[in-house]
């Protein structure tokens, strides 16, 4: 069960990494293409 659980926090962690990455991105595209 702990185990389970672990890698669940794990699994959500790992996903909002992804997000913050891809937001972070598409925020940095945006500012280039505004300044251009």
């Amino acid at each position: 069960m702990l185990f389970y659980l672990d890698l669940l926090i794990l699994f959500i962690s790992l996903l909002l990494l992804i997000i913050c990455v891809l937001v972070g991105v598409a925020f940095l595209t945006l500012l280039e293409r505004s300044f251009s």
